[in-house]
Parts: structure tokens; C-alpha cells; sequence
């Protein structure tokens, strides 16, 4: 299990009297459990099943009762850093929902870890302790969990990590996946578990859309965990969980801009656990085309092979290396896409992965000395199918493959002797000149080069397409270039006037030779 940073106000939790805390409402009962509690090991007070259902009740009354609904505590829920013990205590005193809120989490988290160290012979576990023991239900004193990562205001983020870390394991000890085998008691009710499940996710996946590092500490813990059930996984997917993995990890890895640790940057702990996360979703993939044409929309092999280019630490390459070598052998076989569109399987992956470059870092690769047998068997299967599928295509297809992965580079596809040969290949199939539209978007990368390179292959185009002036101007490409002009790089500047020069004379040849 993950390890869960301890509360910036553990030193106070030996201080908390149950007796004054009137708002808490609980009954003498209750105050002696939680006092017995304090006073043996966890893993006395969890013994048999009556007993630890009986203390997580409690637990989660505390934390239902101290995180109320008027949002997060005034002061407890502002902390980072860990407060000596003097402070800490003194916290408890100007904030005591605050730090019972932190002491509820750090029980029930204490709670699971125990639960998660039992043996499977065992008769509790957090299938008994979580669960009625008639219908098998959830039971319904979980629901503060799901309210501590609703919190108002900036929220408190050592309890929203705890909740969703705990609420994470409690979900998913009663899905399918997850329950044992040979277990001799009933299995519990994933009836009850789906719309818990999904609103964590739902949860997960509003953190994902902000690219700050500290949203990303949140969530990371409890979505490394869900991966390993195949009903999260699939959940997770149908939210867009692909995409904003995939667009994390571009952030996160590309050119290495962003692999700092500062506020609004993924550290390389995190690009590690998102590409572990991708890296579990492409086991869905023989399974599901709904998920195969996810990976393919979401530009998810993008993002991997950013990962592997730039390299940021080796666990980080032999996830990424696994996750690429899974989508270039999935197949079909198994979940044919019913809707008539064209199949996608691992071919589709390689040709997007000769188009992100790949062939070229695999090839260096392959030369270093690795320690890590997977990474060396991993690399030797990637080399032979990429190998194999680039001898397969064409030149045009290298190009389109080049231009929808959004990783242009310079070289013969960039070329006039290119543009000679294939400018009819430009209108596409349907005729909607599809890859013009790529290019014009390109002009807006974040990338100088590829920009520049967008800005050369649009003039290009212009000069060799009959009638392309008209057609690179229908699909907004003189305006869009024509604001690089004054792009502060010189290269996207010089390539930029040029495109723009062509689009606007009629006969670019002859205006060079008269120049």
C-alpha cells in the first residue's frame, strides 16, 4: 500500500479529550471504543467482525460530525508542513474540528492498512467490516468520505487524500475483481459499490483537468490503487481518464520543461504514477475497442514516447516501454468494433509511433547497456514490429502518420521533391483535406519547430496543389501564420514570411528566379 503523509497535526491527537467535545454527539459507548482504541494495538481492537465495524462506525461519526457541511476548518485545513508538538497542540485548541477531522482519517487509513495485512483465512477483513452483513451492502456510514473531497474554499488536502485513499480501498473490496475466490462468506454487493465508485472517480478526474502539481498529489495515491481493479479501469476510461492522463504526461515530459517539481509542474514521482495508471488501461485494450479508439483519439503513444525520449528516470522508460510494446501487439480478436469504422489494433499503434519518432529512440536504445531484462525484451519487440511495419508504409504514410501524431521533425518528408510527388495525396479520402487542417493547427504548437516546420509544409503545399492558395486561405491558414510574422524565434519568423510569401504570389518559382 501507498503511504499516506502523516497529518501536520499528528503531535495533537494524544491531546483529544471525547468528553467536551459536545458538537461530536457521541455516547458513552462511543467514547469508550474510541478510548479502548487508543489504549491497545489496532490489531486488538479489530479481532473479530463485530468489533471492527463497530469502531469504523465511530470513526466515521467523528469525521462526519467534525467536517459538518459549512467546508473546510478555519485553520487546520491551511497547514503543509508538520507543527512541532506545542503548536500542534495548541491548534486543538483554536481548531478542534480541524484536528479530529485529521485524526478520523488517520485512523480509518491506520484501519485499512491492518484490514489490507490480515491474511485471506482471516474472518475480518474490509469485506466484513464495511459491509452489512445481511444484504452485503456498503454500509452507509461512508458517505463523509465522499463530502470531505466536496470541501469548499481550497479544501483541506491531507484530508481529501486520505478520504479518497480510503474510500479507494473500501470500494473496492466489493468489486467482482477484487473479492477472493475461495472465500467461504457471501460475496459482498457491487450493486452498492457503483455509484460510490464512479463519483470517486468523477472526483479523480476534476482534479486531472487542473495541471498543477498539487492536484496531482491528491489524487495519485487513491488512482494508483483503482488501477488494479478492471471495473476502475473501465470506469475510469468511460470518464476521459485516457486523455487526461495522456495530456499530464505531455505536459509533464516533454522537452523535460516541466519535470522542475514547482507548483504547477508533475514531479517524476507523479509522471511515474500516470504512466503507471496508462500503462494498467492498456491490459482493456484486447478487450474493448471503445478503449483501443480511446488510446488512439487521446494520442496516449504521444505521450509515451515523450516519456521515453526524454527519459526521466529508468522506472519511469520500462513502464512507458511496457505500455508502447501492450498497444503495438493488442488485437481485435476478441472485441471487434461493431460500429463499421476501420479497426483499430496494434498496426494503428506502430504507425503512430513511427510518426512520434519512435523507431529512432528504440534504435539508440537498443544500444545502451540496461540492467532491467524487461526493458531489454521490451526494446527487442518494438524494434522487429516497428521495423516491420515501416517497411509496410508508404512515404505518404510515414507523413500523414508524422502529421496527426503532432511530432514533426525535419527531413525528406519535409522536402520540395516531397511535396512534388504526393501534393494530391493532400485532399484526403473524403476530400476534406484533413491533413492541411493538421498543419494549420500545428502552427500553434507550443513546439518552435514544429511550428516552423507547419509553416514550411503549408507553403509547400500551397505552391505544388492546384489551387491551394484558395484552399490553405478557406481553412484559416493565412491568418494564422501571418501572426507569426513577428514570432520571437527567428526560425518560426523566417519560415512563416516564406509561407505567407507563397501563398500570396501567383508563381513562386518564377518570382524566386526574378529576385
Amino acid at each position: 500500500m501507498s503511504n499516506i503523509p502523516p497529518s501536520p497535526v499528528t503531535h495533537a491527537f494524544s491531546g483529544i479529550q471525547w468528553d467536551p467535545m459536545q458538537k461530536l454527539r457521541l455516547t458513552n459507548p462511543e467514547k469508550l471504543l474510541l478510548r479502548s482504541a487508543e489504549a491497545n494495538p489496532i490489531d486488538y481492537t479489530l479481532s473479530n467482525t463485530d468489533e471492527s465495524t463497530a469502531y469504523v462506525k465511530v470513526i466515521l461519526k467523528v469525521l462526519a460530525e467534525a467536517s459538518g457541511a459549512s467546508g473546510p476548518s478555519s485553520n487546520v485545513s491551511h497547514l503543509k508542513e508538520p507543527l512541532p508538538e506545542d503548536e500542534a497542540l495548541q491548534m486543538l485548541y483554536t481548531d478542534p474540528m480541524g484536528v479530529v477531522t485529521h485524526y478520523a482519517i488517520t485512523k480509518l487509513y491506520d484501519v485499512i492498512v491492518c484490514l489490507k495485512e490480515k491474511s485471506a483465512a482471516s474472518e475480518v477483513s474490509l469485506g466484513s467490516t464495511f459491509y452489512n452483513d445481511g444484504d452485503r451492502n456498503l454500509i452507509d456510514e461512508w458517505r463523509p468520505l465522499l463530502r470531505v473531497l466536496h470541501l469548499g474554499g481550497s479544501g483541506d488536502a491531507f484530508a481529501q487524500r486520505g478520504a479518497a485513499y480510503c474510500l479507494a480501498h473500501i470500494l473496492m473490496a466489493g468489486c467482482p475483481s477484487q473479492q477472493p475466490v475461495s472465500s467461504k462468506s457471501r460475496k459482498v454487493s457491487y450493486e452498492s459499490v457503483e455509484e460510490p465508485l464512479q463519483a470517486l472517480i468523477s472526483w479523480i478526474t476534476s482534479q486531472l483537468q487542473s495541471s498543477a502539481s498539487s492536484s496531482l498529489s491528491l489524487v495519485t495515491p487513491t488512482l494508483t490503487t483503482l488501477m488494479s481493479s478492471p471495473e476502475a479501469r473501465i470506469m475510469f476510461s468511460n470518464s476521459g481518464g485516457i486523455g487526461y492522463l495522456s495530456r499530464h504526461l505531455r505536459s509533464g515530459s516533454r522537452g523535460g520543461k516541466r519535470i522542475a517539481g514547482n507548483g504547477g509542474s508533475a514531479t517524476v514521482q507523479q509522471l511515474y504514477e500516470l504512466c503507471f495508471c496508462l500503462w494498467t488501461l492498456t491490459y482493456e485494450c484486447n478487450g474493448s475497442a471503445t478503449i483501443r479508439s480511446t488510446f488512439l483519439r487521446d494520442h496516449a503513444v504521444q505521450s509515451l514516447v515523450d516519456l521515453v525520449s526524454n527519459a526521466p528516470r529508468e522506472k519511469v522508460v520500462r513502464v512507458a516501454l511496457s505500455a508502447l510494446r501492450i498497444l503495438a501487439q493488442c488485437t481485435a480478436d476478441n472485441s471487434p468494433d461493431l460500429s463499421g469504422k476501420k479497426e483499430i489494433t496494434g498496426s494503428s499503434f506502430l504507425s503512430e509511433m513511427i510518426g512520434c519518432g519512435l523507431i529512432k529512440y528504440v534504435d539508440l536504445m537498443k544500444e545502451r547497456q540496461w540492467t532491467d531484462p524487461d526493458i531489454v525484451e521490451d526494446l527487442g519487440i518494438l524494434h522487429k514490429l516497428l521495423h516491420q511495419n515501416y517497411k509496410e508504409m508508404s512515404t505518404w504514410d510515414v507523413y500523414l502518420a508524422e502529421v496527426q501524431s503532432g511530432s514533426l521533425e525535419w527531413g525528406i518528408l519535409h522536402t520540395e521533391k516531397f511535396f512534388k510527388e504526393n501534393a494530391s495525396k493532400f485532399e484526403g479520402p473524403d476530400g476534406d483535406f484533413s491533413v492541411v487542417k493538421y498543419l494549420v493547427a500545428l502552427t500553434t504548437n507550443n513546439d518552435e519547430e514544429v511550428q516552423a516546420i507547419a509553416c514550411y509544409d503549408l507553403g509547400e503545399f500551397v505552391r505544388h496543389y492546384p489551387n491551394g492558395r484558395a484552399i490553405a486561405k478557406s481553412l484559416g491558414a493565412k491568418d494564422i501564420v501571418m501572426r507569426l510574422v513577428d514570432h520571437s524565434n527567428e526560425e518560426v519568423q523566417r519560415h512563416a514570411l516564406t509561407a505567407i510569401s507563397k501563398m500570396m504570389v501567383q508563381n513562386w518559382a518564377v518570382s524566386q528566379n526574378v529576385l
